[in-house]
């Protein structure tokens, strides 16, 4: 009888332990904790760098302020003949794109032919990052890239906007962070469990730090900060200067383990936002690390954030989309994807982009949802469906300059305007708000 007892008891501990293990952290948040809510709008780059950097800004905030809004019309395709992982950077008179198997191109924006192209025989998976006169690209292994290959190498390279001729090398592990510039500085992830940062006027390393894994996210910055995630479920916060850790947060752990962060951190209203490979959307304290929310969404987040008007927009591959009131973590709205969403959205004019992806999560262990390939525009504010495309896949679904909206699919990469009479009737009422008022003078008496 008391073995039996024993052995019941065994069983209960057990169980709760397990039952404890398979449950999300999940946390409500509060706008009094580690919250400022009267972020700086969105300002536009200088008017020759329209989209310079993966997120379009510093705080990878991936909303920009221009003033497209659907529906539109296609304007040219460009075929890449390879996997488009991660969209173009527009500036310098050009829209350069890394396509997946070592081709990089500088197009013209308004026809899209190609003003200049590179063979590196290297693979890439993530954007080109624009400023000081340069391109920045980041470049993996040789072709075929094998994942974890003993004595894979990579380099960051500077290139001469107008040619492509290279200015400088940096030499190391297979790089697929999105280069982060700040000031004269460059900060990235790589596959040597390194953060690094370098000086982008030479390719200098300045310092680097030592993580807990893989290093493939991209960085963000704040106020001194640098956030930057690892394959080892860990987030970091490090000084720009030195790279002196100011704290670390970390995934919820299940039997001892953590699932990895593929997206890349977004800084708003003081916080830090950043989806999990375990379905969870977690929300630190920028300056203190401190868990301020979480909420599991569903199966798997590779999905970085877009946070606009003290809202939090993300995807999931079980086919959901939310948006999070950026302070709590309440659903404000949800809307049902035809399929996994891999890729970050976008805000712009209102209205926030999203895309479907076909193919992803094919070997997953949890639910995927399957369907086709698309770009969706949603009312930012209600989730209304405003218009769709049939291109789309892995890659933030739209970037941007004063004249066009660019959609990156799978291997094609689409330009797209408004029909000609709603742009020039959003013109001329742009010119008449910004137009000074006329004093009016007072009739004689």
């Amino acid at each position: 009888m008391a073995g039996a007892l024993v052995l019941v008891a065994v069983g209960a501990a057990v169980y709760a332990y397990v039952h404890h293990q398979l449950q999300p952290t999940e946390k409500r948040g509060s706008a009094k904790e580690e919250f400022t809510s009267g972020e700086p709008k969105p300002v536009r780059p200088p008017q020759r760098l329209p989209w310079p950097t993966y997120g379009f800004d510093r705080e990878r905030s991936h909303v920009a302020r221009f003033d497209h809004r659907p529906p539109y019309r296609r304007v040219w395709t460009v075929n890449a003949h390879d996997n488009l992982e991660f969209p173009p950077s527009i500036g310098y008179g050009h829209v350069y794109l890394a396509q997946q198997r070592g081709l990089f191109f500088a197009l013209d924006p308004k026809t899209g032919k190609v003003a200049w192209r590179k063979h590196t025989k290297r693979c890439s998976a993530s954007s080109p990052t624009l400023g000081r006169g340069l391109v920045y690209q980041a470049w993996m292994d040789f072709l075929q890239c094998p994942q974890d290959r003993p004595g894979a190498t990579g380099y960051l390279s500077a290139m001469n906007p107008k040619t492509g001729k290279e200015k400088w090398r940096y030499r190391g592990a297979p790089i697929e962070s999105s280069p982060l510039l700040v000031g004269h500085t460059l900060y990235f992830g790589a596959w040597d469990h390194r953060v690094h940062a370098i000086d982008a006027r030479n390719g200098h390393r300045r310092w680097s730090f030592q993580a807990d894994d893989q290093v493939n996210t991209s960085a963000a910055y704040w106020r001194g900060t640098v956030y930057i995630a690892s394959d080892g479920g860990s987030l970091y916060a490090l000084s720009a200067r030195s790279g002196r850790l100011r704290w670390q947060a970390q995934a919820n752990a299940k039997f001892g383990s953590r699932e990895f962060f593929y997206a890349t951190p977004t800084v708003a209203h003081g916080r830090v936002y950043i989806g999990n490979t375990d379905g969870t959307m977690y929300v630190y304290g920028a300056r203190t690390g401190k868990l301020r929310w979480a909420r599991p969404l569903g199966s798997y987040i590779y999905s970085a954030a877009a946070v606009w008007r003290r809202t939090v927009y993300v995807g999931t591959y079980d086919g959901a989309f939310y948006a999070l009131d950026a302070a709590t973590g309440d659903v404000r709205w949800k809307r049902t994807a035809p399929a996994a969403v891999h890729a970050a959205p976008t805000v712009i004019n209102g209205v926030v982009y999203y895309s479907t992806c076909s193919t992803c999560g094919s070997a997953a262990s949890r639910a995927v949802k399957h369907g086709p390939d698309g770009t969706f525009a949603r009312d930012a504010r209600t989730g209304h469906l405003l218009w769709r495309f049939r291109g789309g896949k892995y890659a933030n679904p739209v970037v941007a300059d004063e004249d066009r909206i660019y959609i990156t699919g799978q291997s094609k990469l689409f330009a797209l305007t408004e029909p000609r009479k709603v742009r020039a009737a959003r013109r001329d009422a742009a010119r008449a708000r910004d137009r000074p008022a006329r004093t009016r003078r007072r009739p004689r008496r």
